[in-house]
């Protein structure tokens, strides 16, 4: 499976990939971008990435879940592209026998995910102008 994408995320889809009738639990996370106070008038953002680092990295992150979580399934990607505000650019999907270990292995994939994945994003507003973000804001 590739953990990157260009076309619209469908959240479904990957719910679909880790069901199992063993598996109690699962947890979905959808990050989508967004446009709030903080963020000013953001009409989309832009990703890009080192595809190559990144679907490696990705995977590494999936080992170590199923390394610690034995029984958990677990997928994720992320979109790359201009995506506009409303829209999905991330999602992890993790199911487990219980739901504490689907929360936990979805939320450790997402954190570690926007620690260590090579992306990049560019933010366009609304009056056409734009912003990079640095990676220190990339992790709120």
């Amino acid at each position: 499976m590739s953990f990157v994408t260009r076309q619209p995320i469908d959240g479904a889809a990957l719910l679909a990939q880790v069901a199992d009738p063993g598996l109690g639990g699962t947890a979905l996370f959808v990050g989508s971008v967004r446009r709030g106070k903080e963020d000013g008038p953001v009409e989309a953002i832009e990703y890009s990435a080192y595809e190559t680092m990144l679907e490696e990295e990705f995977g590494r992150i999936v080992t170590e879940i199923r390394s610690r979580w034995r029984e958990a399934r677990v997928v994720g990607v992320h979109r790359l592209g201009r995506i506009p505000a409303g829209e999905i650019s991330i999602a992890v999907a993790a199911a487990a026998p219980h739901r504490a270990e689907a929360f936990a292995a979805c939320r450790h994939a997402i954190e570690e995910a926007k620690k260590r994945l090579p992306v990049w994003k560019k933010e366009i507003f609304q009056d056409g102008s734009e912003a990079w973000r640095d990676n220190e804001s990339r992790l709120a």
